[in-house]
């Protein structure tokens, strides 16, 4: 299952510049853990995460449920690119 293009899914349609939104799967010491890393434009990150977090929660619970059908854990992480 990929994971990322998933992720990437729901985020796209979050943020306002779609450009700059990547999502990276990174390695992972466990075999049953998956790491994304969601990287966004800096004025899109409050768009991801949300009042109190709760759009960042949302995202994780979706997430999970992809991952309990494969037996995996998913560990989300919200960066943002630096602007010049």
């Amino acid at each position: 299952m990929d994971y990322a293009k998933i992720l990437k899914d729901i985020a796209i349609e979050l943020v306002e510049d779609k450009d700059h939104l990547e999502v990276r799967e990174m390695p992972s010491l466990e075999e049953d853990v998956v790491v994304l890393h969601v990287y966004s434009a800096k004025s899109d990150i409050a768009r991801l995460i949300g009042r109190k977090g709760m759009m960042a929660n949302s995202i994780r619970q979706l997430m999970s449920v992809a991952g309990r059908m494969a037996n995996k854990k998913l560990a989300e992480h919200i960066f943002y690119y630096m602007e010049d």
